[in-house]
């Protein structure tokens, strides 16, 4: 965990030279208990920045190629990711998904599966959703926007993003242990879900960009 918070450090410490961040909601994340977190997924930089600046440890769900580059895949693990294969079911994915809620840990999803092409909020992964309906614990939505501005999907990194994170209100979704009943609420699933991550990314956008930095909504810095 010492690497985990001296990690958060550095990356808040090093985005003051990159961009300006406002962040709202932060204390919709429960202080314990198992939970996800939903977010969408603009650029390569959305896992470093949600997990820089939430004060709880998120457990998240990467793509299995990064583990495979060396030092990387050691460095993630480290901090807590674990991977998932792409376009394929992944049994092994979801029982450790499983398991680390089973623990009380908090695991962060970008339900979309990759990084948008322009920005904009892509369909939601159908194996993700069998996931949160399987679980049944709190689902919190977490919009992420501007980090597409600084790192675009083919582009390069630039400088002077403002990002703006808002963390909704958690949502409860049915507990289904049954496949077929999982598979009838899919559609509302993903429906309700995708409402919730569209209105908060208008809320985001909607906020002013004046921001240099601070943690918004009362929020404090993660500890160390």
């Amino acid at each position: 965990m010492i690497l985990y918070r001296t990690a958060q450090r550095l990356a808040r410490t090093l985005w003051k030279f990159l961009g300006t961040m406002d962040i709202q909601g932060l204390e919709n994340i429960p202080a314990a208990g198992p939970c996800i977190v939903i977010a969408n997924h603009q650029s390569y930089v959305d896992p470093i920045l949600i997990q820089a600046w939430c004060r709880r440890p998120l457990h998240t769900m990467a793509k299995s190629t990064q583990f495979s580059t060396p030092g990387l895949g050691w460095l993630m693990k480290k901090l807590l990711s674990f991977p998932v294969r792409r376009w394929e079911i992944d049994p092994q994915a979801a029982r450790i998904f499983l398991r680390r809620l089973q623990a009380g840990d908090a695991v962060c999803v970008y339900v979309e599966g990759e990084r948008s092409w322009d920005a904009r909020l892509q369909p939601p992964r159908r194996g993700t959703l069998r996931l949160i309906l399987k679980a049944g614990v709190p689902v919190i939505p977490c919009a992420i926007d501007g980090t597409y501005d600084f790192w675009p999907r083919w582009g390069r990194p630039r400088r002077g993003a403002h990002v703006r994170i808002v963390v909704g209100r958690p949502i409860r979704f049915p507990q289904c242990d049954d496949r077929d009943q999982r598979d009838r609420l899919l559609p509302e699933t993903g429906e309700r879900l995708m409402g919730a991550l569209r209105e908060l990314l208008e809320e985001a956008r909607a906020r002013p960009g004046e921001s240099t930095g601070h943690l918004g909504g009362g929020a404090a810095s993660p500890s160390a």
